[in-house]
């Protein structure tokens, strides 16, 4: 099983004020985790500048400016001082830096890669370390530290370089990616599936939220664990993901339901992350020639994501 990481020091370079929950050290987190020799294999490959072009897949032109409008100038005089690089807040939760926008970018342009690579055959699964987040994202509207939604701009760019009928999104982010639902949910051509706390932010989710029969919602209670957890998956994901025998499975790939996580009450541990990794590999073998791509979305706690996201990666490439 050839599993290929993407990852790029920019993503680094996207910065939020002292104290936010969605900073660079997640990243440096799991990245150390990775150093570990459980992952000597793994290939790791610089993510690519992404086509804006692609944004329009799941954003409009005019959204797109806006964010690009928004970004601060830190010129090479600025560089060169002790003055901090500007950040800018663009949403009430949700800020951009200098280097947000090539971070963006890189991060569609290495979802977009990792789509090329499980259909080319040159790997069969990616997992891409990328920041910032997508999920929330919706058509016209950041949110939620998401700005540009990545999951759904590989779903349409497989739908569109490789004809791809069918694209399932699983998300099991502690948070329901509302951004997903909202662009995918009257697309039968894309299943949305999503296991997060409920009541909790975005307030989205509910089981009756539901599309055109594409989108399948399995909100878990606060104190939840893994035996919730898991049956939820059992019942009513992988069901769906039988019923609709996707071409490409992508994964939002949050570990905030950890239980270490401070922004929810999930009570999961790397081992539920590593169960659930399986179960969709399972499918993908089963209905998808194993093409699978994972995006990293939230996890707040260092330790919590950083073991959990290396169970993930680590089932990736053992099959």
């Amino acid at each position: 099983m050839a599993t290929r990481l993407y990852w790029h020091d920019v993503f680094l370079q996207h910065l939020t004020p002292a104290g936010h929950p969605e900073r660079p050290d997640r990243l440096r987190a799991l990245l150390s985790m990775l150093d570990e020799g459980d992952f000597y294999n793994l290939e790791r490959v610089e993510a690519p500048f992404g086509d804006e072009a692609t944004i329009l897949f799941a954003h409009s032109e005019k959204y797109a400016e806006i964010i690009k409008n928004q970004i601060p100038l830190f010129d090479d005089a600025d560089a060169g001082s002790d003055k901090p690089e500007p950040i800018i807040k663009i949403a009430n939760d949700t800020y951009v830096s200098p280097q947000s926008w090539q971070a963006a970018l890189t991060a569609i342009g290495a979802a977009n890669a990792a789509v090329d690579d499980v259909f080319s055959g040159q790997a069969d699964n990616v997992f891409i370390a990328s920041r910032p987040p997508g999920h929330h994202a919706e058509p016209e509207e950041a949110m939620g530290f998401c700005f540009f939604n990545n999951a759904a701009i590989a779903a349409r760019y497989a739908q569109k370089r490789y004809e791809a009928e069918r694209v399932a999104i699983i998300d099991f982010d502690v948070h329901h990616g509302n951004g997903t639902q909202a662009i995918f949910e009257n697309d039968k051509s894309v299943l949305y599936c999503s296991t997060h706390q409920e009541p909790l932010f975005p307030g989205t989710g509910h089981k009756n939220e539901q599309g055109l029969g594409n989108i399948v919602n399995a909100p878990l209670s606060p104190e939840s664990g893994s035996r919730e957890f898991r049956e939820a998956i059992k019942t009513r994901i992988l069901p769906a993901l039988d019923n609709f025998r996707p071409d490409l499975i992508l994964i939002s790939a949050g570990f905030d339901a950890h239980y270490l996580d401070p922004l929810a009450q999930i009570n999961l541990d790397e081992g539920d992350f590593d169960w659930v990794t399986g179960k969709i590999m399972e499918r993908a073998d089963r209905f998808c020639a194993n093409r699978l791509v994972s995006i990293l979305e939230g996890g707040y706690d260092l330790q919590g994501l950083s073991v959990s996201a290396a169970a993930h990666i680590k089932r990736l490439m053992e099959g």
